[in-house]
């Protein structure tokens, strides 16, 4: 019978996303392929730094059984999907095995786009560096995000805890009530929330994650946890709405900041997740400066 994904947690991450290949990308960019595998070929023995979701996939990975346990039951299966060649990819694979990443699997693709890899691998989340790809994978349906490199690295006085963070319009919601936001304003905003309150929002791009990460956390471990949290702009009387929703979804989250326009950042900082997910490069570049963090590129700011 063949190997099938179905039912595990997948998480699909380009190598820059893992690993700290910022200095060695800079080669890349400068054009010459070539001069950038010999690089990463002469690195080979070299563990590469841990990159801005590292922390994510380490933790994730723990709700797998131990080595010298069955491994048919794995809930969490973690794939690198990356526009490295396969010479470079030999690092990746080799920086996995030295910091204890059971990673098993990958994609290289030489510059090409890899996030067509996605459906096969029934990706339930996608982090990448380069913005058209995260394009391409959220106008495919799966949640993606652009990771910000140069983020703070997440902190480490939570090891048994998968910290994550959610903005709440065009991520875990779909962007209905932003589009009344920019085009009619604060108070028109407020007015339609109240009168929504008890209807639902539509499904927003990052709604299947967050149903994945509720499986993930019932099915449980006595060595890991998963806490969420939805960080928003929204205010009261806009609140209702959004708890109303996940209500609806039979999904809980751990905490909810109901912010009213206050920057994000100095809150996410104290909440410390292993990654934040958020529509508006604003609130990233903020948010980016404390925590880990990823941009979803979705909904009528990103158009």
């Amino acid at each position: 019978m063949a190997m099938t994904l179905d039912g595990k947690l997948v998480v699909a991450i380009s190598s820059r996303a893992l690993f700290d290949f910022e200095e060695e990308n800079e080669v890349f960019e400068q054009g010459d392929d070539r001069a950038y595998m010999a690089l990463q070929l002469e690195r080979l023995d070299i563990p590469a730094k841990p990159g801005v979701a590292f922390s994510l996939v380490q933790k994730l990975l723990a709700f797998n059984p131990a080595p010298d346990q069955p491994q048919d039951a794995k809930p969490v299966e973690v794939v690198v999907l990356s526009r490295n060649d396969p010479v470079s990819g030999m690092r990746v694979f080799r920086s996995a095995q030295h910091y204890g990443l059971a990673i098993e699997r990958g994609s290289f693709t030489r510059g090409e786009a890899p996030w067509r890899y996605l459906k096969p691998l029934r990706a339930n989340l996608f982090l990448s560096a380069h913005l058209s790809d995260v394009r391409a994978a959220l106008a495919a349906g799966v949640p993606a995000a652009q990771v910000y490199p140069r983020s703070v690295h997440a902190s480490d006085v939570h090891p048994v805890e998968v910290r994550i963070a959610f903005d709440g319009d065009a991520v875990l919601f779909s962007d209905e009530a932003e589009r009344v936001y920019q085009t009619q304003g604060l108070q028109a905003f407020q007015q339609h929330e109240i009168e929504k309150a008890a209807l639902p929002l539509p499904d927003g791009p990052f709604k299947p994650l967050l149903f994945a990460l509720q499986r993930l956390q019932q099915a449980g471990t006595p060595t890991m946890r998963i806490r969420t949290a939805l960080v928003t702009a929204r205010s009261a009387p806009a609140h209702e709405r959004a708890i109303r929703t996940l209500m609806n979804w039979n999904i809980e989250v751990d905490e909810a900041m109901f912010l009213g326009g206050l920057d994000k950042g100095e809150f996410l900082r104290e909440f410390e997740p292993d990654f934040f997910f958020d529509d508006q490069t604003g609130h990233i570049e903020s948010a980016a400066q404390h925590v880990p963090s990823g941009h979803v590129a979705s909904g009528v700011r990103n158009g």
